[in-house]
């Protein structure tokens, strides 16, 4: 199964997990990408790529350079949204009000941008 790959869109239009990866390095960037294309055409994969946080609420673990990262996504239909990204700095995974965000009207909400993420990974 193939999922289609969105970034969540705020009210004001902004997209804050293309806005967190574009501030990463092209090698960063890179890795997260080819993470994200494992979820995008493998779905469902379990660990060590993706671990399951909540009910309908995902994260994808990358290893970078020196540092781990993740991105927080749920799957609508056939949809996989990426919501959340940043670089750990603990141990633990913190505990993300994020659950509000899957209510279905909150979809409204999504940028109707779709498609893979190989733009980051030549970003």
């Amino acid at each position: 199964m193939s999922l289609e790959v969105v970034f969540y869109q705020t009210g004001s239009g902004n997209e804050p997990v293309r806005e967190w990866l574009l501030g990463l390095s092209k090698a960063d960037k890179r890795t997260i990408g080819s993470d994200i294309k494992t979820v995008q055409y493998g779905w469902p994969i379990g660990m060590p790529v993706v671990r399951k946080l909540d009910t309908g609420l995902w994260e994808i673990r990358s290893r970078l350079d020196q540092r781990i990262s993740r991105i927080l996504f749920t799957v609508y239909d056939d949809t996989m949204v990426l919501l959340h990204g940043f670089i750990k700095k603990s141990q633990k995974t913190p505990k993300v009000p994020m659950i509000a965000l899957m209510e279905p009207p909150m979809f409204a909400l999504m940028a109707p941008r779709r498609g893979t993420v190989s733009a980051f990974q030549t970003g």
